[in-house]
């Protein structure tokens, strides 16, 4: 799957600017001390964002509103379900994964934290632990999660 194309702004760099690749942005702030700057999906974004001051996006990761359509194409979630998900601080760092009971957020199993894991080996865990506790409860449930990565290991069992 191509990635997809970022923009980034740099609001102080040598220069500052709207960039199409990180390589171009890299250049602009490569020596700069405190540069200022974040990268959006569209360029749209960042032009709207390079015309505010870089403090109303620091540290701010602006989620996405899905258009009706979208969010037609998704469907309704399936509550008979549970979601599994990992947390680390710094890679390798402390990891902790979970998972709930979609319907009633009532958490099912929580493993952690673990020095040195990654986010990564996280959602792995998370989603064989979820696989495993199905089967002992013998339950027909889906599994929710947001890791392709975790969900591509476990198909190659990895």
């Amino acid at each position: 799957m191509a990635k997809k194309q970022k923009f980034y702004v740099v609001w102080f760099g040598n220069p500052a600017g709207i960039f199409g690749s990180w390589e171009e942005c890299k250049r602009s702030i490569q020596g700069v001390k405190g540069a200022q700057y974040k990268s959006f999906e569209t360029f749209e974004e960042a032009k709207k964002a390079y015309n505010k001051e870089y403090a109303d996006y620091k540290g701010k990761t602006v989620k996405k509103t899905l258009s009706k359509e979208q969010l037609k194409k998704i469907g309704e979630p399936n509550l008979y379900s549970i979601a599994v998900d990992a947390a680390s601080s710094g890679n390798p760092g402390k990891m902790e994964y979970r998972g709930v009971d979609t319907q009633t957020h009532k958490q099912l199993f929580h493993q952690g934290p673990f020095q040195q894991g990654t986010n990564n080996i996280g959602e792995f865990l998370a989603l064989v632990h979820g696989l495993a506790f199905l089967k002992k409860n013998n339950s027909d449930r889906i599994i929710y999660s947001d890791s392709r990565i975790a969900m591509g290991w476990v198909k190659k069992k990895k």
